[in-house]
Protein backbone atom coordinates (compact mmCIF):
# COMPACT_ATOMS: atom_id res chain seq x y z
CA UNK A 1 0.00 0.00 0.00
CA UNK A 2 1.22 3.38 -0.81
CA UNK A 3 1.49 6.18 2.07
CA UNK A 4 1.76 9.86 1.56
CA UNK A 5 2.98 12.16 4.24
CA UNK A 6 3.01 15.95 3.84
CA UNK A 7 5.63 17.91 5.09
CA UNK A 8 6.56 21.53 5.09
CA UNK A 9 3.96 23.96 5.47
CA UNK A 10 3.68 27.47 8.19
CA UNK A 11 2.55 30.60 8.31
CA UNK A 12 4.60 32.92 6.42
CA UNK A 13 3.85 36.76 4.97
CA UNK A 14 2.53 37.84 2.10
CA UNK A 15 4.91 37.31 -1.11
CA UNK A 16 6.50 34.81 0.93
CA UNK A 17 7.63 31.30 -0.21
CA UNK A 18 7.39 27.69 0.91
CA UNK A 19 7.92 24.66 -0.18
CA UNK A 20 5.75 21.47 0.65
CA UNK A 21 6.99 18.15 0.66
CA UNK A 22 5.26 14.68 0.42
CA UNK A 23 6.68 11.89 0.78
CA UNK A 24 5.91 8.26 -0.32
CA UNK A 25 6.05 4.93 1.21
CA UNK A 26 5.17 2.04 -1.61
CA UNK A 27 6.46 0.58 -4.85
CA UNK A 28 6.89 2.34 -8.74
CA UNK A 29 6.39 5.60 -7.02
CA UNK A 30 8.41 6.93 -10.11
CA UNK A 31 5.47 5.81 -12.97
CA UNK A 32 2.73 7.29 -10.71
CA UNK A 33 0.62 10.59 -11.78
CA UNK A 34 1.18 12.73 -8.43
CA UNK A 35 -1.18 15.61 -7.31
CA UNK A 36 -1.53 18.28 -4.82
CA UNK A 37 -4.52 19.87 -3.87
CA UNK A 38 -5.53 22.39 -1.45
CA UNK A 39 -9.15 23.12 0.31
CA UNK A 40 -9.86 26.58 2.10
CA UNK A 41 -11.61 26.59 5.13
CA UNK A 42 -15.80 26.55 4.04
CA UNK A 43 -14.72 25.79 0.39
CA UNK A 44 -14.59 22.45 -1.50
CA UNK A 45 -11.22 20.72 -2.00
CA UNK A 46 -9.61 21.97 -5.56
CA UNK A 47 -6.90 20.81 -7.42
CA UNK A 48 -3.46 22.76 -7.58
CA UNK A 49 -1.09 20.84 -9.68
CA UNK A 50 -0.31 17.73 -11.47
CA UNK A 51 3.03 15.95 -12.14
CA UNK A 52 3.09 12.71 -14.23
CA UNK A 53 5.49 9.70 -13.95
CA UNK A 54 7.64 11.50 -16.87
CA UNK A 55 7.84 14.82 -15.29
CA UNK A 56 5.16 16.61 -17.08
CA UNK A 57 3.34 19.23 -14.86
CA UNK A 58 0.02 21.62 -15.36
CA UNK A 59 -1.21 23.57 -13.00
CA UNK A 60 -4.27 25.38 -12.01
CA UNK A 61 -5.14 29.21 -13.56
CA UNK A 62 -4.28 31.37 -9.75
CA UNK A 63 -1.40 29.32 -9.35
CA UNK A 64 0.59 29.45 -12.85
CA UNK A 65 3.84 31.26 -12.38
CA UNK A 66 4.28 31.41 -8.82
CA UNK A 67 4.02 27.52 -7.85
CA UNK A 68 5.98 24.73 -9.51
CA UNK A 69 5.55 20.78 -8.42
CA UNK A 70 8.60 18.54 -8.98
CA UNK A 71 9.41 15.26 -7.96
CA UNK A 72 12.75 13.36 -6.43
CA UNK A 73 11.93 9.25 -7.56
CA UNK A 74 14.87 8.23 -5.46
CA UNK A 75 13.60 9.73 -2.64
CA UNK A 76 10.04 8.33 -3.81
CA UNK A 77 9.16 12.57 -2.74
CA UNK A 78 7.21 15.19 -5.13
CA UNK A 79 7.46 18.66 -4.01
CA UNK A 80 5.33 22.07 -4.25
CA UNK A 81 7.20 25.38 -4.50
CA UNK A 82 4.85 28.04 -3.73
CA UNK A 83 6.49 31.83 -4.34
CA UNK A 84 4.75 34.58 -3.72
CA UNK A 85 2.01 34.01 -2.00
CA UNK A 86 -1.43 34.96 -1.06
CA UNK A 87 -3.48 35.79 1.71
CA UNK A 88 -6.24 33.51 -0.70
CA UNK A 89 -3.46 30.55 -1.14
CA UNK A 90 -4.35 29.92 2.60
CA UNK A 91 -5.40 26.10 2.98
CA UNK A 92 -4.93 22.44 3.62
CA UNK A 93 -2.58 21.22 0.90
CA UNK A 94 -2.56 17.89 0.45
CA UNK A 95 -0.71 15.40 -1.89
CA UNK A 96 -2.70 12.75 -3.79
CA UNK A 97 -2.17 9.55 -5.57
CA UNK A 98 -5.00 8.93 -8.06
CA UNK A 99 -6.23 5.70 -8.77
CA UNK A 100 -4.08 4.53 -11.38
CA UNK A 101 -2.41 1.10 -12.91
CA UNK A 102 -4.55 -0.94 -10.91
CA UNK A 103 -3.15 0.94 -7.53
CA UNK A 104 -6.03 2.24 -5.35
CA UNK A 105 -6.04 6.59 -4.66
CA UNK A 106 -4.62 8.02 -1.35
CA UNK A 107 -4.02 10.92 0.02
CA UNK A 108 -1.95 12.40 2.58
CA UNK A 109 -2.88 13.57 5.88
CA UNK A 110 -2.76 16.98 4.98
CA UNK A 111 -0.35 20.19 5.75
CA UNK A 112 -1.42 23.67 6.72
CA UNK A 113 -0.11 26.78 4.69
CA UNK A 114 -1.43 30.39 6.12
CA UNK A 115 -0.69 33.56 4.30
CA UNK A 116 -0.85 36.48 6.47
CA UNK A 117 0.81 39.39 7.66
Amino acid sequence: QVQLVESGGGLVQPGGSLRLSCASAGSNFSIYTMYWYRQAPGKQREWVAGITGTGSTNYEDSVKGRFTISRDNAKQTIYLQMNSLKPEDTALYYCNLPAQLGVAGRWGQGTQVTVSS
